[in-house]
């Protein structure tokens, strides 16, 4: 392959001459990787010239020393397309991303050990990432630009300076990707303020901006900064994201966007976060927390120029016009046939009882105390505690000590409580009396998805990692039923069933051709969704969204299978397959 230099002094050089980046972000990780090619025709069908993506060291290492880089994962496979296409490339391969992903890319088995600091010079969380970046470096240095690659830049760590100050450690990121054969110009990418510039800049990397709004402004405060080096908004924020509960998609303002887009092209360069957001598949959206918890929707649409099923939008016609005035803008054939089909309403056929299908999902482990998810080496989805209850007359009083983030409470299979994020804080009273002792008591706890952002970040073990008190007293002696759902092709549909409690419904349909479709929720209360084993993601009628999304490639000729797993016993007993999205 030829080779190149790329180089930053007063602007970015591309053998010599001044280039202008024109980028979009794709996370390969939120799109499959059928769609892979469409998404970067159309991003260079707009003009842009560079692709950049972040990534998730939770995905690429789910459980400590086994990696993958396969499939959705095969950083290597997108990164040489885009070089097929003639696009460059910015990998974000920072331990840290944030990205409104499960715990910010952080992989959750940090939490298992006792003390575990993030982000700073604290040597086990920095030995973790020796040893990953001894993995992943190997595939992704041969695909730098002096190498024959397309890779011209690559940033240290993420947004530090909205975190810490820890200077040391953003020198040790830096050196940890020099030593294992970086060679191409570091950035950093920070809010717009002296505040977060000062802490997240460091030497040897080009200070950049993420902004959404205000361009001249944000570049004057960048200057301050950049050392006479060239101006780039690293994450221009075109839309934002949405949470459970939010009231409705959110959207950008379209007129101000493609100002700020003109201004940007004008002073400086610019990558659009998101050109394609995704959508957020499993378990791996991300939350906020504030003053309470916001775990966010599993589409990842964020008003970006596609839309998450790749079409084109208003905002990409305008945006491409602003691009036209800064630079050339090529005639690319797009060679990807999607289409959309409406697979229609579809009935129940088969369902089974949480309880009654435990032991097909789960080994129980016994012991005094409640542990967390994270100590039973468990990642992502629920998590049941069962016991006796044998000294207890009845139940007035219930808390459950360090739990996140929801749980549904069931006294002898008879819904008690459910109580979420902040509820979870304080005691519940409730009211159950007993037929007979020993009573058992099930709490289902869900991992809505860790926090991706801030200080909360160290200190969210998922489950129960306390105490449960009950009447006012600890109670002791549990069972704890790890269920990450990771293979329900386990699930015995011919066992019982009892309404109005957790349960798992199958439903099945033919197809002729593969299409994208979208799965409609409508009646049902709250849960996740499984296509041929493939989990969707979750669903939750506060909306604001109201479909889930199902890509054509995941669909097989003949016959599919779908799985909702219904936590809170709203079950209308039919589904429909439609082919309009509704994010809200």
């Amino acid at each position: 392959m030829k080779t190149g230099r790329f180089e930053i002094t007063d602007n970015f050089y591309l053998d010599g001459k001044p280039f202008q980046i024109i980028s979009g972000a794709i996370h390969y990780f939120r799109v499959v990787p059928e769609y892979w090619r469409d998404r970067l025709e159309k991003l260079k069908a707009m003009g842009a010239n560079t692709v950049e993506t972040y990534i998730p060291w939770n995905m690429h290492e789910p459980k400590k020393g086994e990696f993958h880089f396969e499939g959705m994962l095969d950083i290597r496979k997108f990164v040489l397309l885009a070089q097929e296409l003639g696009l460059y490339v910015i990998l974000r391969p920072s331990p840290y991303i944030c990205a409104e992903w499960e715990f910010g890319g952080l992989p959750g088995w940090l939490l298992k050990e006792d003390g575990m600091r993030l982000r700073g010079c604290y040597e086990p969380f920095l030995k973790h990432i020796r040893e990953y970046y001894d993995v992943l470096f190997p595939v992704i240095t041969p695909l730098q630009i002096d190498q024959g690659g397309p890779v011209i830049l690559m940033q240290v760590e993420n947004e530090y300076g909205y975190y810490g100050d820890d200077t040391a450690y953003l020198e040790t990121m830096r050196d940890y990707m020099v030593q294992r054969g970086v060679t191409v110009p570091l950035v950093t990418s920070d809010g717009p303020m002296d505040e977060s510039l000062s802490c997240g800049h460091l030497e040897g990397a080009l200070p950049t901006g993420n902004f959404g709004s205000r361009t001249k402004e944000r570049f004057e405060v960048l200057k301050r900064y950049t050392d006479g080096g060239p101006l780039m908004c690293t994450e221009f924020w075109v839309g934002w994201f949405d949470h459970w509960g939010n009231g409705g998609h959110m959207r950008g303002n379209l007129e101000e966007s493609v100002q700020d887009l003109d201004d940007m092209l004008e002073l400086g360069h610019v990558n659009i976060y998101m050109f394609e957001g995704g959508t957020n598949f499993g378990f791996m959206n991300g939350s906020n927390y504030y003053d309470e918890l916001t775990p966010d929707v599993t589409s990842y649409d964020y008003d970006a120029v596609l839309t998450e099923d790749g079409q084109i939008t208003e905002k990409y016609r305008r945006y491409q016009e602003v691009v036209r005035k800064h630079a050339p803008v090529p005639e690319v054939k797009l060679t990807t046939d999607i289409r959309r089909k409406a697979y229609g309403k579809l009935v129940c056929e088969a369902k089974t009882g949480l309880f009654e299908a435990l032991s097909d999902l789960s080994e129980p482990v016994k012991n005094t105390f409640p542990i967390c998810m994270e100590k039973l080496d468990q990642n992502y989805g629920y998590i049941l505690y069962r016991t006796k209850l044998e000294r207890e007359q009845n139940l007035e009083k219930i808390r459950l000590w360090g739990a996140n983030d929801r749980a549904n409470i069931f006294v002898e299979g008879k819904p008690v409580a459910t109580l979420y994020d902040r509820e979870l804080l304080s005691e519940a009273e409730v009211k159950v009396e007993f037929a007979g002792r020993p009573a058992q008591m099930d709490i289902l706890m869900e991992n809505m998805g860790r926090v991706n952002f801030g200080p909360k970040m160290e200190s969210q073990r998922k489950g129960i990692d306390g105490c449960v008190q009950l009447n006012g007293h600890m109670h002791y002696n549990w069972e704890m039923y790890p269920l990450p759902l990771d293979d329900v092709s386990k699930l015995d549909f011919t066992k019982g069933y009892e309404e109005g409690l957790p349960a798992f419904y199958r439903f099945t349909f033919e197809a002729e051709e593969c299409c994208d479709t979208w799965l409609d929720f409508a009646g049902w209360g709250k849960g996740c969704a499984f296509l041929n084993g493939f989990n969707l993601g979750r669903y939750w009628e506060i909306g604001p969204q109201k479909r889930l999304y199902i890509p054509g490639p995941l669909v097989k000729k003949g016959k599919n299978e779908i799985i909702l797993f219904e936590t809170d016993g709203k079950a209308p007993g039919e589904i429909t397959l439609t082919d309009e999205p509704d994010i809200g």
